[in-house]
């Protein structure tokens, strides 16, 4: 069998923490490390990230160009929404530990957690995961050219974004300060706060109304 790694070097690795290779911290609650060929370099067509999140918050909208995106939740509770490219519609999964998503290459999706202490594994099918951000997107596209193609003031839009600082990777950012109208706010994937709690929209109608 023919390998481009040279396995009797004394440089390969066959092992790594990835508790030792950061990749975004926007608390003690909800961080991201990152494991590639960079970190392990015996690695070919494979690669992770492995994500903390507390309740309500979220890995944001992004897509992977490079890589298929298998989402395995090891504790917690998060739900996985994707936008299906071919029925433009679209779909959410809640997930538990020891179940899993499967996110085709290219496709639109978001993580979003339900309860604290969620803990995941985005794994891909490349050595690198290459990713194109929702806040990016947002905030690098010239105002100019998303006011003019969906027929907006441009001050207006800019107004809207101004907050947007990329890379978010994990919203709300911490400096977040939103005025809510009443003591119910609605989350991604029909999930509602209520008194301090995530429930989903089904949960929530049957318990309060």
């Amino acid at each position: 069998m023919s390998s481009s790694i040279d396995y009797t070097s004394p440089t390969t690795q066959f092992a790594f923490d990835v508790n030792k290779s950061p990749f975004f911290k926007k608390d003690n609650q909800n961080l991201i490390n990152i494991l590639g060929v960079q970190q392990l370099n015996t690695l070919k067509n494979n690669s992770l990230l492995d994500i903390y999140l507390s309740a309500t918050n979220v890995v944001e909208p992004h897509y992977h160009p490079n890589a298929a995106e298998l989402v395995y939740c090891i504790s917690g509770a998060l739900s996985v929404a994707l936008l299906n490219p071919f029925t433009r519609q679209y779909q959410n999964y809640s997930i538990t530990p020891g179940q899993v998503v499967n996110i085709p290459q290219g496709w639109w999706h978001y993580e979003f957690a339900t309860v604290d202490q969620t803990h995941l594994l985005a794994i891909f099918d490349a050595p690198t995961p290459e990713v194109i951000l929702g806040s990016d997107i947002l905030k690098l596209t010239p105002a100019s050219v998303m006011a003019h193609t969906y027929c907006m003031d441009k001050s207006e839009w800019k107004k809207a974004i101004a907050p947007i600082d990329p890379p978010t990777y994990i919203g709300p950012p911490l400096n977040c300060h939103k005025t809510e109208e009443s003591n119910t706010h609605s989350y991604p994937n029909s999930m509602i706060k209520y008194n301090n709690h995530i429930y989903s929209t089904q949960d929530y109608n049957s318990y309060y109304h």
